[in-house]
């Protein structure tokens, strides 16, 4: 179930729940961000390549590049017995931002992103059929918990890809982390 926290910067034991995804678009689109359930155009293998990957969802991947100039796409995987795992859950648990678009679709699998904007922080779960679209110098970070399994599609404007300017703050501490806030949704 993708699901959407909202709570008060200072307060991360008071937030709001919302589960219906027009609800949860609604919110998200009321800070820019981009949140839409996709499909693919046919079965896809459980271990398909990248381009098996990206060929299944070509008419979406097509309309966001031309869209957003999107120059690449590529597929990431992470899975529990990757020996990098906790080594790239720290990375990415540091609140940042990127001079780009951070576009994640989710090909199975689920991640957690929380945006911070206007003295909110917004804890996004998104699962299998989820495409978040976190716009250019929005401060975020991202948990994917202990034991990550997911496949994601991502898109870029830039040759670069995934570059972050990390702010230094520890907010992320003070918020539950991914495998907290699944645990409190059961």
């Amino acid at each position: 179930m993708s699901a959407l926290t909202v709570y008060p910067d200072n307060q991360p034991q008071a937030g709001e729940l919302f589960t219906e995804f027009a609800e949860i678009e609604a919110q998200l689109g009321g800070i820019g961000v981009q949140f839409e359930r996709w499909t693919a155009d046919g079965e896809l293998a459980l271990d398909a390549d990248q381009d098996a990957v990206v060929a299944a969802y070509r008419d979406s991947v097509d309309r966001l590049m031309r869209q957003y100039g999107f120059q690449s796409v590529d597929v990431v995987s992470l899975q529990p017995d990757h020996p990098q795992k906790a080594a790239f859950r720290e990375k990415f648990l540091a609140e940042h931002t990127h001079g780009d678009f951070e576009v994640r679709f989710f090909v199975d699998g689920k991640g957690l992103f929380y945006l911070h904007v206007g003295g909110k922080v917004y804890a996004v779960l998104c699962e299998k059929g989820d495409l978040i679209s976190v716009p250019a110098n929005t401060t975020h970070w991202f948990d994917m918990g202990e034991n990550p399994c997911f496949k994601c599609i991502r898109l870029f404007t830039t040759a670069e890809g995934w570059v972050a300017s990390f702010t230094g703050s520890d907010i992320a501490k003070s918020f539950p982390t991914y495998d907290q806030y699944v645990a409190a949704l059961s």
